[in-house]
């Protein structure tokens, strides 16, 4: 029997990476290590240092953020060998979307805080890699600009702050549905913000300020409310919270218009109504497409979900940024997972569940789906590769990242992503290091 083997064909992941190699010059930030490009992230914005603060600190004493790190740790691939996986694909379907990886772009607000471009330049990006992105709602570009960079090509969902009144709720749900976001993703955990203490100890309120409020400044329905027509605003870059106090302080019209305009949309995005889950009725008799639910942790919510016919949930817990002392979302997933009631749904199709908080690598992806996560939302990385190199640096953590999963993927022995989702008892131990860590993982196997 011959043993001359072909080679693969070369696939776009795989050449991106070659590329590195055959240019000498490197990626464009400068490193693939994800503790590397945050550090230099921090180091970029050293003259921003509060805006840099704000997004990567989360709830109270970041124990939340911690735990989500720790949970992906606890839990070890255990790859299988002497498997054909030349041929891979981590090509999936997810609600009816055909998607080029299991990766979604994570709703992140305030993207003009780390660069001129903002939410544009991650748009771009998104489209140019070919990722879904889900738009917030607290974005610093109206969803109609954020829409015109992503393109007719463009996959975008749109991820919803509930307005305290219908008409302006309605008239957020038609701009997003007419600007092709085809899924809308109702973000549960966030009905007021959480214990924040390093924005508490200075004061720091970007919104209150006009920044991040952009949706409602571009909405027909809140301008005409206050006698304006809406406008589609690009806040100055870099934000300076000081000087916008300073100029409405002197009496500047402009700038006291600008934060009493954000007064009134904070009193309808952020104005301390927890809704319902009979209040979802509203969304679903009112939005043409799939509905999913972010920030769901417990079993009983996520079951909860399914029997109010809602089509999908992503387990998250905002990146550590609600809630201090909260277990890590991936340890919520285990325990979502187990239900026989989300399996079935999930089988069935009647339920979609994604991840969210504390992806980093491509090993982190391959552990969401092996306990059940159909995809994985990505966010802050995007932010630090956004911060040092725009659009170019949110490329470079997309490819990186999904090139780390078609890599680690072969090596785990598998040659389909779609194969990984609900393996957890196949390709993962959990293991506590430091407290006889052999006998543990023997008894696991």
């Amino acid at each position: 029997m011959s043993m001359t083997t072909q080679p693969p064909p070369p696939n776009k992941w795989i050449s991106w990476l070659s590329q590195i190699y055959s240019s000498g010059n490197g990626p464009v930030l400068g490193t693939v290590d994800v503790q590397e490009i945050e550090d230099k992230a921090r180091e970029v914005m050293k003259d921003n240092s509060i805006a840099y603060q704000y997004t990567s600190k989360s709830a109270g004493t970041c124990s939340t953020d911690d735990a989500n790190r720790k949970a992906f740790e606890r839990w070890k691939l255990v790859p299988r060998m002497l498997n054909n996986v030349t041929l891979r694909s981590i090509e999936t379907t997810i609600l009816g979307m055909k998607m080029c990886s299991p990766i979604f772009i994570g709703p992140v607000g305030k993207q003009g805080l780390v660069h001129v471009d903002g939410e544009l330049a991650t748009a771009r990006a998104a489209a140019t890699v070919g990722v879904p992105l889900i738009v917030s709602s607290s974005s610093s570009r109206s969803l109609e600009d954020i829409a015109k960079a992503n393109g007719p090509n463009g996959q975008r969902w749109y991820q919803f702050y509930w307005p305290r009144s219908s008409d302006i709720a309605l008239s957020i749900l038609k701009r997003a549905k007419e600007n092709g976001y085809t899924a809308l993703v109702i973000t549960v955990d966030t009905m007021i913000i959480g214990w924040r203490s390093h924005d508490h100890c200075i004061g720091y309120s970007p919104a209150g300020h006009g920044f991040g409020v952009q949706q409602g400044m571009a909405d027909p329905v809140f301008m005409k409310r206050h006698g304006l027509a809406p406008r589609h605003e690009r806040p100055k870059f870099p934000f300076n919270q000081e000087n916008i106090r300073k100029k409405a302080a002197a009496g500047d019209e402009e700038t006291k218009q600008s934060m009493f305009l954000a007064s009134q949309w904070l009193a309808e995005t952020g104005s301390g109504i927890f809704r319902t889950w009979e209040d979802l009725q509203f969304v679903k008799d009112n939005w043409d497409g799939p509905i999913l639910l972010k920030g769901i942790q417990a079993v009983n919510d996520a079951e909860k979900a399914i029997d109010m016919g809602i089509d999908g949930i992503v387990v998250s817990n905002h990146g550590g940024r609600q809630i201090d002392g909260a277990l890590g979302s991936l340890d919520a997933l285990d325990m979502i997972m187990r239900s026989q009631k989300v399996l079935d749904a999930q089988k069935s199709g009647k339920l979609t569940v994604l991840f969210d908080s504390g992806i980093r690598t491509g090993s982190d992806i391959i552990k969401a789906l092996a306990i059940g996560a159909q995809g994985v939302l990505i966010a802050r990385p995007i932010v630090y590769g956004l911060a040092i190199a725009g659009q170019a640096g949110v490329e470079q953590i997309l490819m990186q990242s999904i090139c780390d999963l078609h890599v680690t993927m072969g090596l785990c022995g598998y040659s389909d992503v779609n194969d990984l989702i609900g393996k957890r008892d196949e390709l993962l131990v959990k293991v506590e290091y430091g407290i006889g860590t052999r006998a543990l993982v023997k008894s696991l196997m």
